[in-house]
């Protein structure tokens, strides 16, 4: 397996070279992006900034893994809701996103976004679920275009009404049934998973394609209660050969003692 850092840990720095410089000599083998760190809509990123992105990436040898956070920044944008249109809106933007993870070399789009993807007031589930499948099925000539993976995170019942659990997930992907639609397994939102997280990493293992590493309390990997040895032992009885990314929500440590000590922490078990 690989190692991967998220973009918005170092957003403070505002230096995208500086970053990828510091991501490769702790011994990162990639950076993920949040596109929200060039700007706030991704036509703001110019041909200037996303040839940027690849030379800074390549002069330091980190590998661009690709997006998330892919609904924040826009307004009017909505997976599951009624109106049409928004719909239509948000399958654009996933499909912009798709031509700019591909023009930066990236392979992976992770989907979380839980607020633009629970169901409304009223709404039943099976109407979200049909609306999301729509847009993702509009999504999917992009992808394959540029050779990218979109993967659908379930999130816990704190955070999101839809895609609640690996299980609901798999029903949505299984639905859309398409290589370049598959799953994504996070620390943290595996809280509420009944199989406990190394077993559900077994079972859902023919579709997963990405792992985020963090901890209940929002940090990084080794810096909260999570055993991440049975994890890793999971992950390579399944023999995953894909990304281990650290994404984090409380950035008080820093973004030098976030990447330094989530990397040493999680060689232990390698």
């Amino acid at each position: 397996m690989k190692f991967g850092i998220c973009s918005e840990i170092f957003e403070e720095w505002g230096d995208f070279t500086r970053t990828c410089d510091y991501v490769a000599d702790v011994g990162y083998d990639g950076i993920e992006i949040a596109p929200f760190n060039f700007g706030e809509h991704v036509k703001d990123i110019g041909p200037e900034t996303r040839r940027g992105i690849v030379r800074d990436a390549e002069s330091a040898g980190v590998e661009v893994i690709g997006l998330h956070w892919l609904l924040a920044g826009p307004e009017g944008l909505h997976l599951t809701c009624r109106d049409d249109a928004t719909r239509a809106r948000t399958a654009e933007y996933l499909i912009e996103l798709a031509h700019f993870c591909g023009e930066i070399g990236g392979t992976r789009m992770i989907f979380g976004s839980p607020k633009q993807r629970n169901l409304e007031e009223g709404q039943t589930h099976q109407e979200g679920f049909d609306n999301a499948r729509a847009v993702f099925e509009r999504v999917l000539p992009a992808l394959e275009e540029h050779g990218i993976v979109l993967c659908m995170e379930p999130l816990a019942a704190n955070e999101t009404n839809f895609c609640q659990s690996a299980k609901d997930t798999v029903a949505l992907i299984d639905a859309v049934d398409h290589p370049n639609f598959q799953l994504i397994l996070d620390t943290k939102a595996m809280v509420d998973e009944p199989l406990g997280r190394p077993d559900t990493i077994k079972k859902y293992a023919p579709h997963l394609k990405h792992y985020h590493a963090n901890d209940e309390n929002l940090k990084g990997p080794g810096f909260g209660p999570v055993n991440f040895a049975p994890i890793f032992g999971a992950l390579n009885e399944i023999d995953y050969d894909g990304y281990v990314s650290v994404e984090v929500f409380d950035f008080d440590m820093g973004a030098v003692g976030i990447a330094g000590r989530s990397f040493e922490y999680m060689q232990r078990f390698v």
